[in-house]
């Protein structure tokens, strides 16, 4: 059996931030890896962490954020079947070795395009920005013209005249595809994109998620999918972690996720996805409850407080993740009989 290719490897990250005198823990204990060319969705309600977990990896974090883990470990397969290692947890979020592997190595697609675009430089030089960044020696031409070649392969008409446009002039989508060109001119090996298709009508988002699906397909990206819309982890992912409140409650392939719903957060989130054939009146089901206050958990699952299957045992301590098949972790104590994992 061929080993598998570990181009990211996670393992125990915590996240704090510094706040009003008091030290909040909002990612916690958070491991996982990703195998060079799939997709890894990271699901869950708006404020479960997601975004701080993959910012917290590329180290673009504010200055009150405490970063602490047992390693986080980039490999590259860039040149050789021998991988380059990076030990990310050992750089500084701004020095050099940190900025010299994002976007050859690392680029980020942000949810909001217009947060992303500079509304006064045509698109084209933000484009070619980074690539001259990293290139040295490589003409602004020389930058232009592969600029426009990207463009080419996102499916945008004109690139010749789109590269010359201003960001106002572009329609959602287009700006979409431009931030994802600025991602993709270094030609990195993981893309992260985090909620690319917020902002957008459901066409632009299918055309997005194609698109996405493409690169990864075509050209071996790897890629994380930063999201909270079920219907677009089934079209893009391989793998899918499932986060409440920093913490992951249950990972594995799509397929467990979504035919083996097994924590209870889960199987809330999968059954209050919006189906065809509603009857009406009918209504959407939804979570019992709220986030709770990140500063007010104690220990337990953070999760106790709006399950219906909770007892007094999940209130007490660390709850522990149970491997219930090969892959398929869940951190309930319901799978307490299955072997304990990190």
């Amino acid at each position: 059996m061929e080993d598998k290719k570990i181009i990211l490897d996670v393992k125990n990250l915590n996240t704090s931030f510094k706040s009003d005198g008091q030290v909040i823990k909002i990612i916690k204990d958070v491991s996982f890896q990703l195998e060079k060319g799939r997709s890894l969705a990271i699901v869950g309600e708006s404020g479960c962490g997601k975004s701080v977990t993959v910012h917290s990896v590329t180290r673009l974090m504010a200055k009150n954020a405490i970063i602490n883990s047992d390693h986080v470990i980039y490999r590259s397969y860039r040149n050789s079947e021998e991988p380059k290692e990076y030990r990310i947890d050992k750089m500084s979020n701004y020095g050099k070795e940190m900025r010299s592997l994002r976007g050859p190595e690392i680029s980020m697609v942000f949810q909001d395009p217009m947060a992303s675009l500079n509304p006064v430089y045509r698109v084209g030089d933000q484009i070619i920005e980074g690539l001259l960044e990293h290139n040295k020696s490589m003409s602004k031409k020389e930058a232009m013209e592969k600029a426009i070649d990207m463009l080419k392969k996102l499916g945008i008409p004109a690139p010749e005249q789109r590269v010359k446009d201003y960001p106002y002039q572009l329609s959602g989508g287009m700006k979409q595809r431009i931030v994802i060109a600025i991602a993709m001119i270094n030609d990195p090996e993981l893309i992260i994109a985090d909620e690319p298709t917020t902002a957008l009508d459901v066409t632009i988002q299918a055309q997005i998620m194609e698109l996405m699906k493409k690169l990864q397909t075509d050209y071996n990206k790897s890629i994380i999918l930063i999201t909270h819309n079920m219907g677009l982890v089934t079209e893009m992912a391989d793998d899918v972690i499932v986060m409440y409140m920093g913490r992951i409650v249950e990972k594995g392939s799509l397929r467990q996720i979504f035919s083996n719903p097994s924590h209870p957060y889960t199987k809330m989130l999968l059954s209050s996805v919006p189906v065809l054939g509603l009857e009406q009146g009918q209504k959407l089901t939804t979570i019992p409850g709220s986030t709770p206050n990140p500063a007010d958990l104690k220990e337990g699952c953070e999760f106790a407080g709006r399950c219906p299957f909770c007892t007094d045992a999940c209130l007490k301590g660390k709850i522990p993740g149970f491997e219930i098949e090969e892959g398929h972790m869940v951190r309930c104590l319901r799978c307490a009989g299955h072997k304990e994992v990190d």
